[in-house]
């Protein structure tokens, strides 16, 4: 079912007391403070490079800024608790004193990482592990009262791989989601957004099963994110790397788009942004 024939869609998010504005899409840009990011152009060394590269995202359409300094990408290193907040707070006041306007998201697992983060100026949270890893986060998000991206995985960064295999991928993600929200629901949390994991503890064909299948989700009558960014999902298929897989993004986050997607979760902005000022202007006719 198209996203602008959903009525009953919730389509604002109470970020500290401001409303956002789902009523159109919008993009999420990245911004990687971790040395190991699977696509090496989003890294992030500097404060200075921070700054840099979130005022281009802002200038190119970015409404969100998911601030990430756990990699998730396969394999992945370790990261302390303690070195993921030296990574990202200092990070979080500096741009939210520079850039108020922006919406500022929290990409962790860790209950105390998304607290302190919320406290030096954060707006939401973005859980790749949906509570799964750190059993305080849904109490945490409830009593923050702040937006959570609630993702869907199976394992860690480190095992999920070894973990895919569904019966049914889009009623399988419609029972994991329906346990969460309720949860979170039953918590006090306000706003919850879905995020189907791609790229997490499924294949590549699961990941295209899945998002045939997208519009099951629209059962919860909840804002959906989606992140295909320059995903082994595209490059394993057609060929090449990350640095190959531009295209291949653009046209998974226009069929994302068709189906309901309300968030594009990206490394290259003007590209997202295209997709939906497009897909947008045919929806119009």
């Amino acid at each position: 079912m198209a996203k602008d024939t959903f009525l009953n869609r919730k389509t604002t998010l109470n970020l500290k007391g401001k409303l956002a504005d789902l009523g159109r899409p919008a993009v999420m840009a990245i911004l990687n403070l971790t040395p190991d990011s699977f696509y090496n152009n989003s890294r992030v060394g500097t404060a200075d490079d921070a700054l840099k590269r979130t005022e281009t995202f802002l200038n190119e359409g970015a409404k969100y800024i998911d601030i990430g300094a756990y990699s998730s990408r396969p394999g992945a290193a370790e990261v302390s608790t303690d070195e993921e907040l030296n990574r990202i707070v200092p990070i979080v006041e500096l741009l939210s004193k520079e850039f108020p306007e922006a919406w500022l998201s929290i990409d962790t697992f860790r209950a105390k990482v998304a607290k302190e983060s919320i406290e030096a100026g954060a707006h939401l949270i973005n859980d790749i592990a949906g509570g799964g890893m750190d059993e305080a986060m849904f109490q945490t998000i409830a009593d923050l009262q702040v937006p959570y991206i609630l993702m869907h995985m199976r394992g860690t960064p480190q095992t999920m791989q070894q973990q895919t295999g569904y019966t049914n991928i889009g009623l399988d993600l419609v029972d994991y989601f329906s346990s969460r929200v309720a949860e979170l629901h039953k918590l006090g949390a306000k706003d919850v957004i879905l995020d189907p994991g791609f790229g997490f503890a499924k294949t590549t064909d699961e990941n295209y099963q899945l998002l045939h299948q997208m519009e099951d989700l629209d059962v919860f009558e909840l804002p959906v994110l989606v992140g295909f960014s320059r995903k082994s999902m595209i490059y394993k298929f057609l060929g090449g790397g990350p640095a190959e897989a531009l295209n291949g993004t653009s046209v998974l986050n226009t069929i994302a788009l068709m189906k309901g997607a309300d968030i594009l979760r990206v490394h290259d902005v003007k590209a997202a942004a295209e997709c939906i000022a497009l897909v947008e202007k045919t929806r119009s006719h």
